[in-house]
């Protein structure tokens, strides 16, 4: 049988129900299908046009960036070592006022487009203005991309007021309808930022069309006891009040949660989007991954944005997260390795609603996939694949990605991005951007 490409690995991570490692085994693609999965010494069934031999490396499914926010690459390191508050409110909103306009949304995109897939990440779930840059800087490259069409209760350069928001998005959603590898939610930015009134609009535009909802939530201490004082409700509680829970909602942060909190995300099904770097550098709190995961819900994994992270590094975030819960729950088991990737893969593309599709490697699923080249000092000897990959490799090693069977970095190369020509325009926008910048100490 013909067929377009087999990859011959030392190691196959799948991710399927049974956590299965496969040894000298093949990875069979058919146009963008994961047509079989097969020993290699039974491979001689299928022609390929094309045969890649990894012998050292390990296969895994494309790691799912759950939560972030592409264009504010081009913000990383602005505003360093500041609480939340003063971060967002003296630093990145008044620079976003002044420069986040088309251009810079597509350059930013294209930055952290290229990092992620260097990283191995093969889809990225995005809340920021102009989607439309966005969308584009993703189907240029062939990433796959779930873009939140934002709302929030204030003008920005992307539109005035709800109904702007609301139609620009819908424009932009329906230019991309039909495009496999772009997708789409509603991104209202906090229950803090967005009011009532805007979240009730909201509902029967989502039911019709049928689209999920991503939202920051219960960041903090004290965005929840001010939503106690001024709603009388944590925010989880309000966004239950308006009808709002349910098994298509992403909410991102959740550090500082009752059990009543707890018990109504469980009720509805409640996605958990878990960014542990982020949280850490803010000194936003700690979410109860070990705690949620016990109870059954779904906790997936993102990077947050660059401006608060600084890096859009799914491996390395997946490693903080597996050890940030062992040292909360104070437990060695808290969050094991295999379970730890099955966040940063599987569970990511459930909260998207792709899991049929993406987030493991099973036959009839797209080929998103990434392989690792695991023959380095840093991670040798190798007793169990899984802990190797979570707790001694680096994306350094990552070299070839693939998305939907079309091949974006092969041999560390990028394939669909010129990153010469990227580099040149980052350095273009540093020196815009530099006036914003926070020092908080002198250069010597």
């Amino acid at each position: 049988m013909q067929v377009s490409l087999q990859i011959n690995a030392r190691w196959i991570i799948t991710v399927d129900p049974d956590n299965n490692v496969l040894e000298n085994h093949a990875v069979i693609i058919q146009d963008d299908i994961l047509l079989d999965i097969l020993p290699q010494q039974q491979a001689n069934k299928y022609t390929p046009s094309n045969i890649i031999h990894l012998n050292d490396h390990a296969l895994a499914p494309g790691f799912v960036n759950a939560h972030t926010h592409a264009a504010m690459s081009l913000l990383k390191g602005l505003a360093d070592d500041l609480p939340l508050d003063e971060w967002l409110n003296e630093h990145i909103w008044p620079a976003e006022t002044e420069l986040a306009d088309a251009a810079f949304v597509r350059d930013g995109s294209e930055l952290a487009i290229a990092e992620m897939i260097k990283g191995g990440t093969t889809c990225f779930n995005d809340m920021y203005f102009f989607i439309d840059q966005t969308a584009l800087a993703a189907e240029q490259v062939g990433i796959r991309a779930c873009l939140g069409i934002p709302i929030i209760d204030f003008p920005t350069r992307w539109a005035k007021d709800l109904d702007e928001y609301i139609s620009k998005g819908l424009a932009v959603h329906e230019r991309f309808n039909g495009n496999e590898l772009i997708s789409f939610t509603f991104a209202p930015h906090a229950p803090y930022t967005v009011c009532d009134e805007s979240l009730k609009t909201l509902q029967p535009i989502m039911d019709e069309l049928g689209l999920p909802m991503h939202i920051h939530a219960h960041e903090t201490n004290l965005e929840v006891e001010q939503s106690i004082a001024e709603h009388g409700a944590s925010p989880i509680e309000r966004l239950n009040k308006l009808g709002l829970l349910n098994p298509d909602l992403m909410a991102v942060h959740m550090t500082a949660l009752s059990d009543a909190d707890i018990q109504l995300i469980i009720e509805h099904r409640v996605n958990i989007i878990h960014c542990p770097e982020s949280n850490l550098k803010l000194a936003s709190g700690f979410c109860p991954i070990s705690k949620l995961l016990q109870l059954g819900i779904n906790v997936a994994i993102g990077t947050d944005g660059s401006a608060s992270n600084n890096d859009i590094d799914m491996l390395g975030e997946t490693r903080t997260a597996a050890l940030l819960a062992k040292g909360v729950a104070k437990k060695a088991d808290a969050l094991p390795a295999h379970q730890a990737l099955r966040m940063a893969t599987l569970n990511g593309a459930k909260a998207l609603g792709m899991d049929h599709k993406i987030g493991s490697l099973e036959i009839g699923k797209q080929a998103d996939l990434f392989a690792i080249n695991l023959n380095h000092l840093e991670t040798q000897p190798i007793y169990d694949v899984i802990s190797t990959l979570i707790y001694s490799a680096n994306r350094s090693q990552i070299s070839d990605v693939w998305v939907a069977g079309k091949q974006l970095m092969q041999n560390h190369e990028l394939t669909t991005i010129n990153e010469t020509n990227l580099l040149k325009k980052a350095q273009q926008w540093q020196g815009k951007i530099s006036p914003f910048h926070h020092q908080p100490y002198k250069a010597v």
